[in-house]
């Protein structure tokens, strides 16, 4: 049985996540910066009969990273698996979206996977053991797409930051993956803020949502990644990188095997807007 924290628990990948792992019969502590939206979760526990323990944690505040981590070792003596879920999006040209709101995606995505990572790093060191998962994106993995600049940044940085972890860790016998879907069904939109009216750029803005929103409407089951990182966890062999869903894969072989320019007008025609003459 292995101890599993999960952050970013309150629905999306984080939920299916904690269902997937408590259905082995792993010791589950599911987190979320508000447990008053734990519904979801405590449905699901419910209708399957299933053990996961709550924690209220926000990636963004150091305090809140250490104290549920140390719950965690307090209780369990150990930490398996680290699994770095919760993340944000925002939207906007490189030139409108505000500072505040580009940070708080860092901040969230990036840092808040540090805090964690961090957090956990001494004591699976202590057992010699652990595998740590992030929760990255196919949008790490090619060009950044217009208005969608800083949640891709975040997200390249992620895989970045695992592949440099990997070689950190390793010889203290620690594993890091990076998971890459492509669209999945699930709610991650639902705070995410979108841009101004009036902006100089409000066409392509405009497209760019509406492309993301349908994208993420007509999106995957979100417990397929939740298999992906099951996986991953139990494969000591699997590749550093997963990537999860045939969109994904299009899209990353397309990124591939085209130019600069070619790529610029797939990503125009993609959000429904013609190529620039």
């Amino acid at each position: 049985m292995a101890v599993v924290l999960i952050t970013g628990c309150s629905s999306g990948f984080g939920l299916a996540t904690s269902l997937a792992f408590a259905r082995r019969g792993d010791k589950v502590y599911a987190t979320m910066r508000d447990l008053g939206k734990s519904a979801a979760l405590d449905g699901s526990m419910a209708a399957e009969r299933l053990s996961v323990e709550k924690l209220r944690l926000d990636v963004t505040d150091d305090e809140s990273a250490t104290a549920a981590t140390v719950a965690v070792v307090a209780a369990e003596g150990r930490i398996d698996v680290l699994v770095n879920n919760a993340g944000v999006e925002h939207w906007g040209a490189v030139e409108c979206l505000p500072d505040d709101l580009a940070r708080v995606i860092f901040e969230t995505n990036v840092f808040g996977a540090v805090r964690m990572i961090r957090a956990v790093l001494p004591t699976m060191r202590a057992q010699g053991s652990g595998v740590i998962v992030n929760i990255g994106s196919a949008a790490g993995r090619v060009p950044g797409l217009p208005c969608n600049w800083a949640y891709s940044a975040s997200k390249h940085a992620l895989g970045s930051l695992s592949d440099s972890l990997s070689g950190e860790v390793a010889p203290f016998g620690i594993r890091v993956a990076n998971i890459e879907p492509g669209f999945f069904s699930t709610n991650n939109l639902a705070n995410a803020t979108r841009p101004a009216p009036g902006s100089p750029y409000a066409e392509l803005e405009s497209a760019m949502v509406t492309f993301l929103e349908s994208s993420l409407d007509h999106g995957g089951d979100p417990a397929k990644v939740a298999a992906a990182v099951v996986k991953v966890v139990d494969d000591p062999a699997s590749p550093r990188h997963v990537v999860v869903g045939p969109d994904a894969e299009v899209f990353i072989g397309a990124a591939a095997s085209t130019s600069e320019a070619e790529w610029d007008a797939l990503g125009r025609s993609l959000i429904g807007l013609p190529p620039l003459s």
